[in-house]
């Protein structure tokens, strides 16, 4: 077996899948922890079928650069969920699920109404659970995708105690004087720009998975944040790897299989949870 990974990592669409896989795991992490304890676990699904309707519509108006509509269209959406606090008409989770099916729904009837591709189930296959496009990335998506993975993980710890401030008391940080409608607004774009470049590597259905199974296994074995933080990292970048790595051996869907390792961590790590008496 490892002489058979050995050979296929010689291949250079092999290498850009573990590079660009690894990233998104390390990008994807470091928020889902602050999604959870804000309680918007969800956003990641709500933000990913949005950019699926994003996505389809680029593809009918024959997009060379997909990104420059799906990316800004995403941030917005991140923007407006974020926003919609205890003050607002439309809650928070219902705002997500709102969003959420409109786009889906829209997205796929767009693709029907105006198909550019014969096979039109297997377009959806890929976009939804990202079964061979982590497999099919160029040179220049591979790029795009450090620099993002990169300025994601700066800006993370370059902010890091803001964020943290603006993730367990809002009113605080405000009362402060630290301006946490800017943070929150930081939170979004990043978040839209993580759901945007997870999309080639699980799908937009399996998006949360990659955002929140991490988070909640790490919060098994943790309870401080900074260590929950960096063990949900470490997660996500093993899960991430070895699913990538077994769905290359195995023939098996990249985004259901790094789901089904995450998803047997996590209760590897709810066991371990509850002999450490966590």
């Amino acid at each position: 077996m490892i002489e058979k990974l050995i050979q296929y990592l010689e291949y250079p669409f092999v290498r850009y899948a573990l590079i660009v896989g690894v990233l998104i795991a390390l990008c994807s992490s470091l928020l889902g922890v602050t999604l959870v304890l804000k309680r918007y676990s969800f956003i990641g699904d709500g933000l990913s079928h949005v950019a699926f309707g994003a996505m389809t519509v680029a593809s009918v108006m024959n997009l060379t650069n997909d990104m420059l509509l799906i990316l800004p269209v995403t941030v917005v959406s991140a923007i407006l969920l974020l926003r919609s606090g205890k003050n607002a008409k439309l809650k928070g989770d219902a705002a997500i699920a709102l969003i959420s099916v409109s786009a889906l729904a829209f997205g796929y009837l767009l693709m029907n109404l105006f198909s550019t591709s014969s096979n039109l189930s297997g377009d959806v296959c890929t976009t939804l659970f990202g079964s061979t496009s982590i497999l099919t990335l160029t040179k220049k998506e591979v790029i795009l995708c450090v620099v993002l993975s990169l300025a994601v993980v700066a800006v993370f710890v370059l902010f890091y105690n803001k964020i943290f401030a603006v993730t367990f008391d809002e009113d605080f940080a405000k009362a402060s004087g630290m301006k946490a409608n800017a943070f929150n607004l930081l939170i979004a774009v990043i978040i839209a720009v993580i759901i945007v470049l997870a999309m080639n590597l699980v799908g937009s259905l399996l998006i949360s998975a990659l955002v929140i199974f991490p988070a909640l296994s790490a919060m098994r074995l943790f309870k401080n944040f900074k260590a929950v933080t960096i063990c949900s990292a470490v997660v996500s970048v093993v899960c991430s790897f070895a699913g990538i790595v077994i769905s290359i051996l195995a023939g098996t869907p990249v985004g259901s299989t790094i789901v089904a390792v995450g998803v047997g961590v996590f209760a590897i790590c709810s066991v371990l949870g509850r002999i450490m008496g966590r």
